[in-house]
């Protein structure tokens, strides 16, 4: 009562208060006892007044339960007239926020173990299992389920890959996690095993139970060495200590226990002889003096939960049932309670000293985590959960990690930032470090202790520096903390002080979230609770007072009289001059804002992104990490360097990155010079980190199109690997990457793609796979190169296509030797074709005539004037001869035409010789041959096609004596093992080299077709789309729109492709030809100067497709209306207009475009719906708050009042009535019956259904779930048509648009050449 007291609680709500004090007192009682992991006992166990009931105790869970629900009526009765002040909320104590690192969610956590050099933690379950989690990637690593209830007890060894662990099977289980399987299982204790633990030094593991005892085993020779006792309750936990020969442990016979274990020593060595065997025995059955109690510590009230050593100092502490820490000290001779720490209100389960701090960490089952001062003893902070009692805590051996485990898993997590504040000026560097304000030079790499900072009086954690800006021409450093809720300190240091050590004067203090200086004497203070940015001098006194345009949490220097002010979901920059916002950009929550040397650029650091952008926030890239951003740096060639959990990366102007090297810690970058990255460590020590910049430096040159620079570091560097490979496909530079290549299949693969045949060919000839061969073909064809073409299809014995090739070159000799081949091999098809391609009748009759077809062979000798031979047929087939037609037209005989080229090669495809193809010929291949150093010279020129050296062209090596084939055909040697032919000399293909031009046709240099041109410069996906370009289309609206299904935009870009071009027949046996066509082109234009492409869809068409879907709507026919606004909807990215006040337009009928169509879909959704009555009032209502015209939304609200007034939901058809009529209506039905509505809804203002529908506040609809999203909670938006979604939706497919997903980056709608910079 005296708690209640004078905080404005009524009266009567007061008289209740003891009352369910005392419900709560018995509520909680019962439930503790009912719920307690305690309360079970084992078979046989008589219980105990210390924790153990019997198994019917369970029950009174229900009786909790019902006890339960009857408070809360009660107190729900007290509490419906007043509400708990704020003051009684601060009595009742304020929790601190935890830096989570890692968390999960599983059965109850009784068990945890940090690895020593691997991010990874232990897991023992209530269930049985043993997870290995990977708490910096956040991933499952294994699991381990072979022990049979509770594992309570799991740690890591030191240096092995093992980990012990004991559970409620009596058992200890060794593993090995590498193997994935328990190596062996240690039996001897007769209880339940509470730890385990393996020593730092010795084969030993320590393990207590619930058999009163503790036993040591030798894990090498699977022995237990030692049994403890003494005890006379469960034991509930025991530790070796970190440097001597003790242990600890704690009892819930309410003591804690030293153990001195000097004497085990001597028992790693096994006993030479029976005697000394046997007493070791009777030691261990009976207990031994090689460990005897030092110290028994009594003064906990009820039983003791945990104990645990100092790292470094004579102090142990110990948490009971009795709900305190209590601290004690040591020394040779006794033990001594030093103070204890009050403060949780329920059973402390776990404590600990902290490895690096003069803490104290405990948890308890009162869902609570404390931190004390162990110097002051004092609480320092609390860290709560809501629904879940802790239950055991673990520190990593060498980093400043904790973690807890609870009822529902665990959490990873760190007391304090680590991360050290500090501020870049030219070559040196202010930072702060153990109270200290220190200097760093970066070309001496000198350090100096400049100045103590104000060591924060607050008791709580965190309230170290957290940013430091700097001010060079006045020496003045600004530091902000959390101390007080956020403040600043300004220290004005001069520069000659620095070096001579003296005394400055006192800082100046203030109170603000963020600090930052904005120019040479003025810094700026971030004022939260006004929105307000304070203006001030070195004096601390205010100049000027600026509100800033958007709920900034923190501001950033953005150059002079510039900040950049950071919001939950965007950065702006605002110039406190001119008081206007400089430029917008949304991004994820940004931590860190890391400048350019030259300002021309920013990175936007955020946990798990990377944004960048120029020096007004035009977006660059953005860069997606798996694991945390921790810091970042740009280099001199404006290369942004960052630092993740585990990696030094790189990021390029253009958004391309790679890792440089790994880390074994995390570090914070300071400065990047050349090969160097200077940077603190997590204990704030300066270190200067070699890299090998060669990789970024050389994708940077290509980027920059400084071929000079990337040819040299080519020839002089070992750049190599898949990565980079893959790279320089990607960036369409596959001629270089021939040359890091050896591998002969992905030199082939290259060497295709850069149209390389002739290095093709070399490395087709080293695999000698049919696959590869028939590829070259391929490409030799695409190249017209019809020697390559011949050898490849020799080389896969391809008689069709190398008969075809033959035919279409026109040579006819090598066509006949096909078909002696074909005769050879008994192919009669390939006879016959061949037979057909040389138009030899005789040759074809001949073959009917072998193969028994004589009526065929009669018809065609018959037909072909062959009287000789039809006669002979005549008489042999005698009545069977076929008759023959009368009176047709007289036959002619059908012969292949003459080629148009009857020699040599054609080219199909203009084959470019690269940029760095010639000058690198000599990397990596060998020494050239004489005849292509010429070739050398003139690298940068265009050249005309390329001829595989050394091949010949003719000889297909047909065997033919006697008209039999050889036995035995050798597969491997190439070609068929057929015997010369005597091929005439003039049909071998000579030796050709890249000099050797008589014989070879020179296609002349055509000059750029217009689509390229159209797409050189355009970022419109329109004209790429005109131009043919479908991909690059595609890849520009996915970049600017977030567009990922193209399938309903398909016959978007046939329509603009086909309406850009015409077609023409030269003449009648030439292919057609394709003509672009150009906007606004007139006879005056100059011919040197290509227009961009005619557009089939403008601005003008979708205004009038927008009458006729309006006139639709105002129809009721709201499929049709559906149809034509979604074709709008798809059509607007393909429209281009000239000035900005068009794209203005064409922006606004985006926006009146997607509200018809998202209103349209509600409205069909709900015609389908006839079963659900409550959802078509809820859906009908969502259409009246779409954005529509007005006769439509007089329709809208008169449809939603109707079928509300009929569902009898008076007081919502109300509403609709009241907004109709405000909306004045010209249909005096409308009026009348709005009126109407209004006079029967006054009778009774009531509801029949409950809706998700409150007209009061206002709300957007979402597209997809057709849910209000009120103003204030989360959503994402459709990165085209804007549509607002639930945040679950994100990553799907936009339901409005059907074109975008939800929630992409991208960088908005461009539909004009003026929108380009």
């Amino acid at each position: 009562m005296p708690l209640l007291a004078g905080t404005g609680v009524r009266e009567d709500a007061l008289n209740v208060v003891p009352c369910v004090s005392l419900c709560v007192a018995t509520l909680l009682s019962l439930r503790v006892l009912a719920e307690s992991e305690e309360v079970s006992t084992k078979p046989g166990e008589v219980p105990t007044e210390l924790g153990r009931f019997p198994p019917s105790f369970t029950k009174l869970r229900e009786v909790a339960t019902e006890l339960g629900k009857e408070l809360a009526e009660l107190w729900r009765g007290a509490c419906r007239s007043w509400e708990v002040p704020t003051e009684l909320h601060r009595a009742w104590g304020e929790f601190a926020k935890m830096l989570t690192k890692f968390e999960t969610k599983s059965n109850r956590v009784k068990g945890l173990s940090f690895h020593s050099k691997r991010p990874w933690i232990l897991a023992s379950l209530h269930s049985g299992v043993i997870q290995l989690w990977d708490y910096r990637m956040g991933t499952l690593i294994d699991r381990f389920d072979e022990h049979d209830g509770p594992v309570r007890g799991v740690h890591f060894h030191k240096s092995q890959p093992l980990f012990v662990s004991g559970g409620d099977d009596y058992k200890i289980k060794v593993w090995n996690y590498k193997l994935h399987r328990c190596l062996f299982t240690l039996l001897g204790h007769l209880d339940y095993i509470r730890t385990v633990q393996f020593h730092h030094e010795y084969p030993w593991i320590v393990s207590s139970s619930d058999d009163q005892t503790i036993r040591v085993w030798n894990w090498q020779s699977r022995t237990c060495i030692s049994v403890l006792t003494g005890h006379n309750h469960y034991v509930m936990c025991a530790t070796f200590h970190p440097r001597e020969d003790l242990i600890v442990s704690a009892s819930l016979d309410q003591t804690v226990r030293v153990w001195d274990i000097g004497s085990l020593k001597k028992k790693t060595a096994s006993p030479a002889d029976d005697i000394l065997r046997l007493s070791q025995m009777n030691a261990d059955l009976f207990g031994g003096v090689d460990a005897v109690v030092k110290y028994v510590l009594e003064g906990h009230d009820r039983g003791v939960n945990w104990a645990a050593f100092h790292p470094t100092l004579p102090l142990i502490v110990s948490g009971a049932d009795d709900r305190q820490v209590k601290l004690w000290r040591m020394n040779e001779t006794k033990a001594w309670e030093v103070d204890t720490l009050r403060g949780h209100m329920n059973n402390v389960s776990c404590v600990m000293f902290h490895a690096k701090q003069d803490i104290i960490v405990s948890n308890s089952e009162d869902k609570s985590i404390r931190v004390w001062d162990a110097t002051k003893r004092t609480g320092v902070q609390t860290f709560r959960r809501e629904h879940d009692r802790f239950w055991i805590l673990a520190a990593h051996p060498e980093m400043n990690l904790l973690a807890a485990g609870h009822d529902s898993g665990m959490i990873v997590f760190k007391l304090e930032r680590e991360r050290p504040a500090f501020s870049v000026s030219g070559d040196s560097m202010f930072y702060a470090k153990d109270r200290f304000l220190r200097f760093y030079e970066f070309p001496t790499n000198k350090d100096t202790q400049v100045i103590p900072i104000r060591r924060p009086g607050s008791t709580s954690l965190n309230q170290g520096p957290r940013t430091l800006s700097y001010s060079p021409t006045e020496g003045a450093v600004l530091i902000c903390s959390d101390v007080d809720g956020g403040s600043y300190e300004l220290y004005v240091v001069p520069k000659d002080s620095i070096s001579r050590g003296e005394i400055v004067q006192e800082a100046k203090r203030g109170m603000g979230g963020s600090a930052v200086f904005v120019a040479r004497n003025r810094f700026a203070v971030l004022e939260k609770s006004s929105n307000q940015v304070l203006v001030k001098n070195l004096k601390n006194e205010i100049v000027k007072k600026s509100s800033l345009p958007i709920a900034a949490d923190a501001i950033f220097y953005a150059g002079t009289g510039n900040l950049l002010c950071r919001a939950e979901d965007k950065v702006v920059i605002f110039d406190l001059q001119q008081r206007m916002v400089l430029g917008e950009l949304p991004t994820p929550f940004v931590k860190y804002v890391v400048w350019s040397n030259d300002m021309e650029s920013v990175a936007l650091l955020s946990k798990h992104a990377i944004v960048i952008a120029s020096k007004r926030l035009v977006h660059q890239c953005t860069l997606h990490e798996t694991i945390r951003v921790k810091s970042g740096a740009w280099d001199d060639n404006g290369v942004f360097i960052y630092t993740t959990l585990n990696h030094i990366k790189y990021c390029l102007p253009n958004g391309d990155s790679g890792i440089i090297r790994t880390l074994d810690v995390p570090i914070y970058i300071t400065r990047v010079l050349g090969s160097k990255i200077y940077c603190l460590d997590r204990d704030g020590k300066n270190r200067v980190i070699a890299i090998d910049a060669t990789e970024y430096i050389f994708k940077l040159s290509l980027m920059k199109k400084k071929y000079d620079h990337v040819m040299s570091m080519i020839r002089n560097s070992q750049l190599c690997g898949q990565a980079m490979i893959a790279y320089l496909q990607q960036k369409g530079f596959p001629e270089v990457a021939l040359h890091f290549v050896k591998d002969e299949r992905t030199r082939f693969n290259l060497a295709l793609e850069s149209g390389n045949i002739q290095t093709a060919v070399a490395s087709a000839k080293e695999i000698d796979e049919k696959d590869h061969w028939y590829r070259l073909g391929v490409e030799a064809l695409r190249q017209g190169n019809a020697g390559i073409v011949e050898y490849a299809y020799q080389k896969t014995k391809n008689f069709e296509r190398l008969s075809f090739l033959y035919l279409i070159t026109g040579n006819m000799d090598k066509l006949s030797k096909m078909l002696k081949i074909a005769e050879v091999k008994g192919d009669v098809m390939g006879q016959f074709h061949n037979a057909l391609y040389l138009g030899d009748v005789r040759e074809r009759v001949k073959i009917l005539e072998n193969t028994g077809h004589l009526p065929l062979a009669y018809v065609t000798a018959s037909v072909h004037g062959l009287s000789d031979v039809s006669e002979r047929l005549a008489l042999e087939l005698g009545d069977n001869a076929p008759q023959l037609p009368k009176g047709k037209a007289p036959p002619s005989l059908l012969m292949p035409p003459t080629p148009v080229l009857s020699s040599g090669d054609w080219p199909l495809l203009r084959v470019m010789r690269g940029i760095f193809e010639g000058a690198l010929d000599n990397i990596g291949r060998g020494a050239p041959e004489e005849d292509e150093e010429a070739a050398d010279a003139d690298w940068g020129e265009e050249i005309e096609m390329l001829d595989a050296d050394e091949l010949q062209n003719g000889d297909i090596g047909v065997v033919l004596e006697d008209g039999e084939v050889p036995e035995g055909e050798n597969e491997e040697e190439g070609g068929w093992d057929l015997e010369d032919l005597e091929l005439p000399p003039e049909a071998d293909t000579p030796k050709t080299s890249v000099n050797t031009r008589s014989s070879v046709f020179v296609a002349p240099t055509p000059g750029m077709p217009v689509s390229q041109i159209w797409t050189q410069k355009s970022s419109l996906a329109a004209e790429h789309a005109a131009a043919g370009n479908f991909d690059t289309a595609m890849r520009l609206l996915s970049r600017q729109l977030g567009i990922k299904n193209f399938a309903p935009l398909r016959p978007m870009f046939l329509d603009l492709h086909t309406g850009s071009h015409t077609f023409l027949h030269a003449f009648s046996n030439a292919s057609v030809l394709s003509l672009a066509i150009e906007r606004g082109w007139s006879e005056s234009s100059s011919p040197n100067v290509r227009g961009p492409p005619a557009l089939v869809f403008s601005f003008s068409q979708l205004e009038e497709k927008l009458k006729v879907a309006y006139k639709s709507t105002t129809a009721g026919k709201f499929t049709e209306a559906l149809r034509l606004f979604l074709n709008i909807l798809h059509t607007i990215p393909f429209v281009v207009v000239e000035s900005r006040r068009d794209v203005d337009e064409v922006k606004d009928l985006v926006v009146i475009v997607r509200e018809y169509v998202l209103g349209l879909q509600m409205e069909v959704k709900r015609k389908e719906m006839k079963e659900d009555p409550i959802r078509q009032q809820e859906l009908a209502a969502y259409f009246t708050h779409c954005n529509l015209q007005t006769p439509h939304l007089r329709l809208a609200l008169q449809n939603a009042m109707s079928v509300c007034f009929k569902a009898k939901n008076l007081n919502t058809a109300a509403n609709f009535a009241r907004r109709l009529l405000e909306t004045n209506p010209t249909n005096e039905n409308q009026a009348r019956q709005a009126r109407q509505v209004l006079q029967q809804a006054e009778k009774n203002m009531k509801d029949v259904a409950q809706l998700n529908y409150d007209f009061r506040n206002p709300f957007v609809t979402c597209g997809a779930t057709y849910v209000p999203i009120y103003r204030g909670q989360k959503d994402v938006s459709c990165p085209y048509c804007g549509s607002r979604f639930v945040p679950s939706q994100e990553g799907q497919l936009c339901a409005v648009c059907d074109l975008a997903v939800i929630g992409a980056d991208a960088s908005g709608l461009l539909s004009s050449p003026s929108q380009i910079r």
